[in-house]
């Protein structure tokens, strides 16, 4: 069998090029059809965290503050719980209901944590706080499942420096927009004794509404060197605009946290 010349070969290669690229085309979603749908999964997270807002009036829920210091996470150097209670005209208030540990834990750590949320949350302050689109800005990069609910992964970079922003990635439900987990940096420390802080944050849908399950922050200072602390939220009682308050439900004093 004669062996074809290089010439012979190279235009039967030329004449099949097209046809395979335009094959591969056929397989591939159109450019403006991907943007329509990164577009739309952004809409629904404004929408979500829009309607959230607008609908939660209040809330009373139990946090429990661990902080661990350097590679020790089982050994607290100090604890808190507190009762929280959030009224959508003023923001958040605290309750110490028990601490335990390092005072200068309590007070430069957590302390400082709880006066953060407070002004956070306050009307004038919480706008700029809110994960949509007009804090930050978000690209739809993949999909994966989170504690059986289909997400869209989202990176987000803050439009401004804030100690209430941060630079990271959010995993949304692919259905309604709603925030199912958190990871990322604040974008700006929350005093000169912080350094950097990483946080992670999880999220349940609680009555509705996505309410945080579980959160860490990781940072260090020169004063306390690497602190992390841990925080479970339980015994949510929720006030929504268009209902009465949600049934106790159990957290670590009772029988059963929501996680």
């Amino acid at each position: 069998m004669a062996i074809p010349s290089l010439s012979v070969l190279r235009k039967r290669f030329s004449k099949r090029v097209p046809a395979i690229a335009a094959g591969a085309l056929l397989f591939m979603p159109p450019i403006h059809a991907q943007k329509s749908t990164n577009e739309a999964a952004i809409q629904k997270i404004d929408a979500s965290v829009a309607g959230r807002d607008q609908n939660l009036l209040a809330y009373t829920v139990t946090e429990l503050y661990r902080v661990y210091r350097g590679a020790d996470h089982t050994h607290p150097a100090a604890q808190m719980t507190v009762k929280t209670t959030y009224q959508k005209d003023t923001g958040k208030s605290y309750v110490i209901l028990s601490q335990s540990g390092s005072e200068l834990i309590l007070k430069e750590v957590l302390g400082r944590v709880l006066d953060s949320e407070r002004l956070m949350t306050q009307p004038a302050n919480r706008p700029q706080a809110l994960l949509t689109t007009a804090n930050y800005y978000m690209t739809v990069k993949s999909d994966e499942v989170v504690d059986g609910r289909t997400c869209n992964v989202v990176a987000i970079v803050p439009k401004k420096s804030s100690p209430y922003l941060f630079r990271g990635t959010i995993w949304v439900d692919a259905q309604d927009g709603s925030i199912v987990k958190l990871e990322g940096m604040a974008s700006k420390a929350a005093s000169v004794l912080a350094g950097a802080t990483q946080v992670s944050r999880q999220y349940a849908n609680i009555q509705g509404l996505p309410m945080a399950t579980h959160a860490s922050a990781v940072a260090g200072s020169w004063l306390l060197g690497q602190t992390t602390v841990d925080i479970d939220y339980s015994g949510y009682r929720i006030t929504l605009r268009n209902g009465p308050a949600s049934p106790q439900i159990a957290g670590p004093a009772g029988a059963k946290s929501v996680r």
